[in-house]
């Protein structure tokens, strides 16, 4: 009787296995949202149909469920692949934005990196939706578009498209300033005056000798006040597309007043510091004549900004971007290699190789249970938001002079930059790196290691 039982259960679920996958055939999927886009190009168009069929079922966060989805596990496990996907991303927010712009950098990257792989759909999901896996067509018709995404939008002034690689692209030899302004925003940079007691300047946490940064887990302030967050470098910050961890200033002015009125950094605000600058004869006039219009925050940090876009670094890796094979070692090109394979490019791409995009911390296992001792700092961009969707998500960091911004991550915690490649590898991508591919990584990020007005950094 048992053996009989048995039999009959395993027979009932071989039908119910292929039952599913075959109803599943006949009956489609909810449409999202993104069904509704009306495009007149058929690049994007083809796109959009590619990713409405077979990608955005798990990676929206206007959930709707199969068919199925009512049943028990089922929903479950549905509800889980949702969760996991919308860890990655949301097509919702990167399709239908509040303010309308192209799609970034980042989301082309990882769609490009899962369709060469073939890492999506998963293969669990494609036990239930057999005609949802990916074919040559449509691979070339994503890779088609996510090339002419990349050309038509996020190609740098004065750069030649055709140096992009996979979206990094080289940096540009200067950027458009007003040399008047250059002169003026560097001494501000420089003055300690912008700080309460005089003794803290931009240039105390944002070193251009180290880097770019002070080198320390927290910067300290006024009073030897200490932050809650690692310093980010200054260097190459023009291209970052928002200012902070938590991305709460736009742009580099709008960056540039934060630390005034910080009270664990300058511990000042623009009324103490005109007051101070208006007994200084010589500064007011060098002032007026860059902003004639006088005194203000928002000449003051014009000024800084204006300084701030000229400090740019070119590396050995721009090099290599156009053309010069010789510009990296062996053992660098095997570096770089690992970082295409392993996916860190998806998101540190771009001209920086990071700084565009808001990514969540521990992608893969929980970085915050292994750390303990969660702190408002590590909510990230919620902190802005009040969005739980962003809640541990941070700005992912420029790997420009990477080798010099040590310790590394938001909360200071890794000394070295081996450390810091074997943690990426385990909390980011979920796997435990090779000695050989974290030296040759490594190796790889000193490439990016660059040059301040001709001289080498380090």
């Amino acid at each position: 009787m048992k053996k009989k039982l048995l039999i009959a259960a395993i027979i009932l679920g071989a039908c119910g296995a292929v039952a599913f996958p075959l109803l599943n055939l006949v009956i489609p999927l909810p449409d999202s949202r993104l069904a509704s886009l009306q495009v007149d190009d058929p690049v994007t168009a083809a796109a959009l149909q590619v990713l409405e069929a077979k990608c955005v079922h798990c990676h929206t966060s206007e959930i709707q469920l199969p068919w199925y989805g009512v049943l028990p596990v089922a929903k479950q496990i549905l509800e889980y692949d949702m969760y996991t996907g919308l860890k990655h991303s949301d097509f919702m927010r990167v399709f239908f934005p509040e303010e309308e712009q192209p799609v970034d950098q980042v989301t082309l990257a990882k769609i490009e990196y899962t369709t060469e792989n073939r890492s999506m759909p998963p293969a669990a999901y494609l036990l239930m939706h057999w005609n949802h896996r990916m074919s040559a067509d449509d691979d070339a018709a994503l890779l088609a578009w996510i090339e002419q995404e990349r050309k038509e939008h996020h190609v740098l002034p004065g750069i030649n498209p055709d140096t992009m690689f996979k979206g990094m692209q080289p940096l540009p030899e200067s950027v458009e300033t007003d040399p008047v302004k250059v002169t003026l925003g560097q001494k501000l940079f420089h003055d300690v005056r912008l700080s309460k007691n005089d003794t803290v300047s931009c240039a105390t946490c944002h070193d251009l000798g180290k880097g770019g940064t002070d080198q320390l887990k927290f910067s300290k302030g006024v009073g030897n006040a200490v932050g809650t967050i690692n310093s980010p470098t200054v260097f190459n910050s023009v291209f970052q597309f928002a200012q902070f961890w938590d991305g709460r200033a736009v742009d580099l002015a709008d960056q540039a007043d934060g630390p005034v009125n910080d009270p664990a950094e300058m511990a000042s605000n623009w009324k103490q510091i005109i007051e101070k600058l208006d007994e200084d004869d010589a500064f007011q006039e060098e002032f007026l004549a860059a902003y004639p219009e006088g005194y203000s925050k928002e000449t003051f940090t014009n000024a800084i900004a204006e300084y701030e876009k000229t400090l740019l670094t070119p590396a050995p890796w721009d090099d290599f971007l156009k053309g010069d094979e010789s510009a990296l070692s062996d053992v660098q090109k095997a570096g770089f290699q690992h970082f295409q394979d392993l996916g860190c490019y998806t998101c540190h791409t771009g001209v920086l190789l990071g700084g565009c995009s808001y990514e969540l911390m521990g992608l893969r296992r929980d970085y915050y249970r292994d750390r303990g001792n969660v702190v408002e700092a590590d909510y990230g961009r919620f902190n802005e938001t009040k969005d739980e969707y962003d809640r541990f998500r941070l700005k992912t960091p420029t790997l420009r002079n990477i080798a010099l911004t040590f310790p590394y991550f938001h909360d200071g915690t890794v000394e070295t930059l081996e450390e810091a490649v074997d943690s990426m590898v385990k909390y980011q991508v979920g796997k435990k790196a090779q000695a050989s591919q974290t030296a040759e990584i490594v190796e790889f990020l000193n490439s990016l290691t660059g040059s301040f007005q001709g001289v080498p950094l380090q």
